[in-house]
């Protein structure tokens, strides 16, 4: 099982390539001259965002305010550079896993190669593994929902995601609709 464990990681990422509607989303990990990319999907990516705010909340609230998890991303680690090139895939993320380590004050991250649970013999797992500091989570998390929301635009009947050409909106019973004026 290959473990790619970056403690810290000089950058970690998500990030997207391609067109809205036909990208591809991945997560980037980067220390000491290696670089570890895993592909995703854009709600792995939402959801691993979602719950990293309300581990880092919770923690600040159980510690009674005295942890050092700020409420907001430090401007000083927002990072908007590209996805570090070339982009090469070691694997696909099934699983994800978040924890606290109140030890050091940071957060785990792990994300775990899907695999075919029926192949027995099938190798174990490959996983990256991330330790970033509560900064730098907040950071991550400001990036990836930017990511996320620069998709298409939602349609404002249906809320599925608008193409080019229209979508087939069930609030309008099938109807082939194209722009929808605001």
């Amino acid at each position: 099982m290959p473990v790619f464990d970056y403690d810290p990681p000089e950058r970690f990422v998500a990030g997207a390539l391609g067109q809205p509607g036909a990208r591809a989303f991945f997560l980037q990990a980067r220390a000491e001259g290696r670089v570890t990319t895993v592909a995703l999907e854009k709600l792995q990516v939402a959801a691993l965002a979602g719950r990293l705010d309300e581990l880092l909340d919770e923690v600040l609230r159980l510690s009674g305010g005295t942890a050092h998890v700020p409420a907001m991303a430090p401007t000083d680690l927002t990072d908007d550079a590209p996805l570090d090139a070339p982009v090469d895939e070691e694997f696909r993320v099934g699983t994800m896993a978040l924890a606290w380590d109140e030890e050091s004050s940071k957060v785990v991250i792990e994300a775990q190669e899907i695999i075919d649970e029926e192949d027995e013999e099938a190798p174990e797992p490959a996983v990256l593994r991330v330790r970033i500091t509560a900064g730098a989570a907040r950071a991550f998390t400001q990036r990836a929902l930017r990511i996320v929301a620069a998709g298409r635009p939602p349609c404002p009947l249906c809320g599925q995601p608008l193409d080019a050409e229209g979508h087939v909106c069930v609030r309008l019973n099938g109807y082939r609709g194209g722009e929808v004026a605001s």
